[in-house]
């Protein structure tokens, strides 16, 4: 283990992930090297808004920026961007790069991140047939769709239901396809389902259920139609795939760092070798107040494992576990998810499903909070946020009372 603050850390990654912990190593004291590099050619900047406020052009790349023009170099952090490592030889200590160049570490920081699952369908390659991934990705898609373009959504999670929203506000006419026989089937409850369901669809946006793309056929090259498992042809001018992400533990996995479905860390996002911490998309970690591991994909688990492994470098105690978060803007819902649910969960409305202004709890056999599903309802998501975390007993029927102000929902 490192000794000190002054050795050479690596970080591989240029993300949201991978940034963070870069900064927090100088925040915390580290005076040591810091390299911190990335395959794409900018430096690390959010990817939430690309489905959102890239597309619809209320951002620019560069607001999205983590830091500002001269941040990382007046830090003395040597930002290597538009360069992909190859290679991880742990006995070495050192990384090589597509240049042929190796860099040596004390202590190596994998911040990979997620790599979109593939579709392995004929047309795949069609031009029109599109993902979104990076800010040119988005970029991209913003200035295909034009009022009256025919747009397919192949994937009804957040990401797909996001850019959905966004084409449709552009004027598009838009269809979601989605496998399963829900909206966001991995990562919602069916109430919420439903009701992001139906407001889409009041919004002019296709749903097509339980429905699987098994091609695309084009005309000279452009994609015309997707072929749908049933038989059935849906017209398109331009396709966007978006059914999900897979970890990026590829050099983890060629290094022999045990990987499952995502790079095992520790609670201090520590890998199976001393010498190389694991943060973001890539892993797999305990979330401690739910006694589970899980691969978590959000800002906020990017964040809490950048600070877990700054705190750890550096000497700082750990930072307070807290209940995982996420959130996505569609139309002008704002859905803030905060905790991990079970299916033995007893479910709690609260607020007005017909007003766009709710939130749904769910709530354990033992009368813990265990997730709220928010939609438009800040202050419940706030509270119960703080109430996973402090591991409050709060009984549904008490959540369901509005009479009943949030203060004074918990018991002892």
């Amino acid at each position: 283990m490192l000794s000190g603050l002054n050795g050479r850390v690596v970080i591989v990654g240029a993300g949201h992930a991978g940034g963070t912990a870069a900064t927090l190593l100088r925040q915390y004291g580290w005076t040591g090297a810091i390299t911190l590099v990335g395959a794409e050619a900018r430096p690390p900047y959010q990817r939430p808004p690309l489905s959102k406020g890239l597309m619809l052009g209320k951002v620019t790349p560069q607001e999205l920026q983590l830091k500002p023009e001269g941040f990382y170099a007046e830090r003395q952090i040597e930002l290597r961007t538009g360069t992909c490592v190859t290679r991880v030889e742990r006995e070495a200590q050192r990384v090589l790069l597509e240049t042929g160049e190796a860099l040596a570490y004390d202590h190596l920081i994998l911040a990979t991140g997620a790599r979109l699952r593939p579709l392995p369908v004929p047309g795949i390659d069609l031009a029109g047939v599109v993902s979104l991934r990076t800010d040119v990705d988005a970029l991209r898609l913003r200035a295909a769709v034009q009022p009256g373009t025919r747009v397919l959504v192949v994937g009804g999670g957040y990401i797909g239901l996001e850019a959905a929203a966004s084409a449709r506000t552009l004027g598009a006419e838009v269809c979601v396809l989605e496998r399963e026989n829900r909206l966001m089937a991995r990562v919602a409850s069916q109430e919420l389902s439903a009701f992001v369901t139906g407001y889409a669809r009041s919004k002019g946006v296709a749903i097509e259920l339980s429905a699987s793309v098994v091609g695309f056929d084009g005309e000279q090259g452009q994609v015309r139609s997707a072929r749908l498992a049933d038989g059935r042809s849906l017209p398109c001018d331009l396709a966007l795939v978006g059914i999900g992400v897979l970890a990026e533990q590829a050099l983890a996995q060629e290094a022999g760092l045990v990987c499952e479905d995502g790079v095992v860390v520790d609670e201090e996002a520590l890998t199976s070798d001393p010498r190389i911490s694991a943060i973001g998309d890539c892993t797999r970690r305990p979330v401690v107040l739910f006694e589970r591991n899980a691969r978590l994909e959000s800002v906020h688990n990017a964040m809490e494992q950048a600070k877990q492994v700054a705190a750890r470098l550096c000497g700082k105690p750990q930072p307070v576990a807290e209940a995982p978060w996420t959130w996505s803007d569609q139309f002008d819902l704002r859905l803030q998810i905060a905790g991990l649910t079970s299916p033995d969960d007893q479910v709690a409305l609260r607020g007005d499903t017909a007003g766009n202004a709710f939130a749904i709890f769910h709530i354990s056999p033992q009368g813990l909070l265990r997730a709220v599903e928010a939609v438009n309802a800040p202050m419940d998501f706030a509270f119960a946020r703080m109430a996973i975390g402090k591991r409050l007993r709060t009984p549904g029927v008490r959540l369901s009372d509005p009479a009943i102000p949030l203060k004074d929902v918990a018991i002892a």
